[in-house]
C-alpha cells in the first residue's frame, strides 16, 4: 500500500524526530530559562511513554543569551549541522526576527514560537513560521477595550521595551483605543533591554499624571517597575501587566505581594498558584509530570505550565504526521487544528489554525492579582477572526 509509505525529511527517521531550540539561559532574561528546561523535562516523559509513533523526540537546545547573533549562529547549527526537522518555541522576539527569512528561505517549520508579535501569523509570506500564545496585539486591544468600559476618565501611561514586542503591544493598545481616544495616552516610554533599571521611565510616568499605568515589561523590569511606583507612592486606579510577566515567582514575589494588589492580566493558562484547579485532571497529571520530571523547578512558577502546553500542541502535530514526517506535512498538520484541546489551557480556550490563519490561540479571559494568586474574572473574551 502505497499509503503506508514511510516518508522523512533531515531530522526523522524510524526511531527519531530531531527538534532544535535556542533559549536564554543566561543574561538579562534568563528568567525564560526556565522555558527550556521544562520543554526538555517534557520530551524526557513523552520519551519514557515510547515516543511519538514509537519515535523518540532528539530535542537539542542551546543558549543564546537573547543576543541575537548568537541566535543566527545557533539556529544555523541547527539547521545545517545538526539537521533538525523543525525549531520548535525558539524564545524572543528579536531573536525569531533574526532567523525568520533564513528558515523561511530554507523551508524548515519555525514552529510555535515563544513569543507574541503579530508578524508570526503571516501565512502568506512566510509560510514556515507560526506562533502560539495570544498575539502582543490581541492582549493589549483587550487591555485597551477594558480600560474604556471600566475607568472614568483614564489617564493612561506606558511603559514598554524598546524593541519590535513593545512596538507591537503599544500598537495593538492604541488601536483597541481607537482613534478618537488615543490622546487618553499622557505618557508612553520605553527602556531597553540592557537597562539596568526602570526607575527613571517610572518617575517619568507617575509624572505625567496618569491613573491608569499598562506595564508592557519583559519580567525583570516588569517586577522593578512594580516596586518602584509603590516606592513612589503611585497607585494608579487600574493597573495592568503584560501576560509574558505574568509570572508570580518570576515577577510579583520579587516586586512584593503587597506592591503588586489588583493588577490585572490576561490569561489563557491555568496558573499554578490558583488553588481552583487542584482537582483539575490535567493540573494533577501536570503535578506529577513536575515532580518526576521536572523536580528542581518551581511549581508556582507559570512558565512550566506554559511550557507544557505548547509542548502538548507540538506533540500532537507530530503525532497527526504519522509516517510522513517532512516539513511541509509537520506544517500542513500545524495549520489544521479545529478545536483542539490542550491541558493545562483555561476552559473554553481552544487551538484553532487553518492554511490562513497561523494564531493558534486568540482568546484570553482577565484576572486580578489578590493575595499571593491571580484570581480569574468575568467571560472568555476572543479577538478569533471567523
Amino acid at each position: 500500500m502505497a499509503s503506508a509509505q514511510k516518508k522523512y525529511d533531515s531530522g526523522a527517521s524510524d526511531t527519531e524526530i530531531k527538534l532544535g531550540h535556542t533559549n536564554p539561559y543566561s543574561g538579562p532574561l534568563s528568567a525564560y530559562g526556565a522555558i527550556g528546561q521544562a520543554i526538555k523535562a517534557y520530551w524526557a516523559m513523552v520519551n519514557a511513554e515510547g515516543g511519538i509513533n514509537g519515535r523518540k523526540v532528539n530535542f537539542l537546545t542551546y543558549d543564546d543569551g537573547y543576543s541575537t547573533p548568537k541566535t543566527v549562529e545557533l539556529v544555523r547549527k541547527l539547521v545545517e549541522e545538526d539537521q533538525v526537522l523543525a525549531i520548535f518555541q525558539l524564545l524572543g522576539t528579536p531573536t525569531n526576527t533574526a532567523v525568520h527569512k533564513y528558515m523561511n528561505a530554507k523551508k524548515v517549520p519555525q514552529l510555535f514560537v515563544a513569543t507574541g508579535a503579530s508578524k508570526w501569523g503571516d501565512p502568506k509570506n512566510f509560510p514556515w513560521t507560526m506562533g502560539w500564545q495570544p498575539d502582543y496585539a490581541t492582549e493589549a486591544g483587550i487591555y485597551a477595550k477594558h480600560i474604556l468600559a471600566t475607568v472614568k476618565n483614564p489617564k493612561i501611561a506606558i511603559l514598554w521595551q524598546n524593541d519590535d514586542s513593545g512596538k507591537d503591544y503599544v500598537a495593538g493598545f492604541m488601536k483597541g483605543l481607537g482613534k478618537e481616544n488615543e490622546k487618553l495616552v499622557v505618557a508612553s516610554v520605553s527602556y531597553e533591554v540592557t537597562d539596568p533599571t526602570v526607575d527613571s521611565q517610572v518617575i517619568q510616568l507617575k509624572n505625567s499624571g496618569a491613573n491608569v499605568f499598562f506595564n508592557d515589561a519583559a519580567p525583570k523590569a516588569a517586577a522593578q517597575a512594580i516596586r518602584k511606583a509603590a516606592e513612589l507612592g503611585w497607585k494608579p486606579e487600574a493597573f495592568y501587566l503584560a501576560n509574558v510577566s505574568a509570572s508570580v515567582t518570576s515577577v510579583l514575589k520579587p516586586a512584593g505581594y503587597d506592591n503588586s494588589q489588583g493588577i490585572i492580566t490576561a490569561a489563557y493558562l491555568k496558573d499554578p498558584s490558583d488553588k481552583q484547579w487542584e482537582t483539575a485532571p490535567d493540573f494533577v497529571q501536570w503535578k506529577a509530570w513536575m515532580a518526576k520530571y521536572n523536580p528542581g523547578a518551581n511549581l508556582a512558577d507559570a512558565f512550566n505550565v506554559y511550557a507544557y502546553a505548547v509542548s502538548a500542541t507540538m506533540r500532537e502535530v507530530l503525532k497527526r504526521c504519522g509516517n510522513e514526517l517532512t516539513r511541509a506535512n509537520v506544517m500542513k498538520q500545524a495549520a489544521s487544528m479545529r478545536d483542539l484541546e490542550v491541558p493545562l489551557l483555561l476552559p473554553g480556550i481552544k487551538i484553532n489554525t487553518s492554511a490562513t490563519d497561523f494564531y493558534p490561540i486568540q482568546s484570553v479571559r482577565l484576572q486580578r492579582f489578590q493575595g499571593e494568586t491571580w484570581e480569574l474574572f468575568g467571560d472568555v473574551l476572543t479577538n478569533e477572526s471567523e
